[in-house]
């Protein structure tokens, strides 16, 4: 299936409109969703998008926001604690289009079959952050988790891009992937936010990324070109 038309659900984050861009760049029809208070985010893009304003687990919003796209790209934000992560989820897998693309962002902390590796080091920040988020309510690791689960069980054309440590930076190209965190070519553990963005709308047209949930890590970085040969 061809891609003409995609929405963004979180566009106005600097991930959003990274994935704007690129998606601009490649020519595509671009629907953006984001909430209310932060359309003039947005500004520099309104005259070549259509933006649709409300929270991304409105299920009423998603519903005609996705309405005739060939693909959706999803930020998971586990904002607060009330679920909203897998709530932007379940209304993004119930109502995009039969054959849509469906491509969502997350961090490493996820894992679709419990074979990544991790460094003390990420469990230590994983496990802090999660509990003070939690304390002061302001995001729920465990939402994401949930998502993301909920999405692995789906039979829809999906792919879960996981992200590295991001940095912001001019563009170092299409960053490499693994199957799991742990692989060495993974061991920098950064990538570009520009480039974490140009992997999303990529794997709009990646056949070899459906159903996958591809561990990423910058192109450039001292351990992808240590282990160029290496992928997955």
């Amino acid at each position: 299936m061809g891609i003409s038309k995609i929405c963004i659900v979180g566009a106005s984050g600097k991930l959003g409109r990274y994935m704007i861009q690129h998606a601009l760049d490649r020519g595509y029809e671009v629907v953006g969703v984001c909430r209310e208070k932060s359309v003039d985010k947005l500004a520099e893009f309104a005259d070549r998008i259509t933006i649709v304003p409300g929270d991304t687990n409105d299920r009423d919003v998603i519903e005609r926001a996705v309405a005739g796209c060939d693909g959706v790209l999803t930020v998971l934000v586990p904002f607060g604690v009330s679920g909203y992560s897998t709530g932007t989820a379940q209304a993004v897998l119930d109502f995009a289009e039969p054959d849509a693309r469906l491509v969502f962002s997350c961090g490493w902390h996820i894992t679709r079959d419990g074979k990544d590796t991790y460094s003390r080091r990420l469990k230590l920040v994983v496990a802090i952050f999660g509990r003070i988020g939690r304390w002061v309510r302001f995001a729920d690791l465990d939402d994401q988790v949930e998502a993301c689960r909920r999405i692995f069980a789906s039979d829809r054309r999906w792919t879960v891009v996981r992200g590295s440590d991001l940095e912001e930076g001019e563009s170092q190209g299409l960053p490499v992937w693994s199957r799991h965190v742990g692989d060495p070519i993974l061991a920098s553990n950064k990538t570009r936010r520009i480039d974490f963005a140009l992997f999303m709308v990529h794997a709009l047209t990646a056949d070899e990324l459906v159903q996958e949930a591809p561990a990423i890590n910058g192109c450039q970085t001292e351990s992808a070109r240590a282990h160029a040969s290496l992928r997955r």
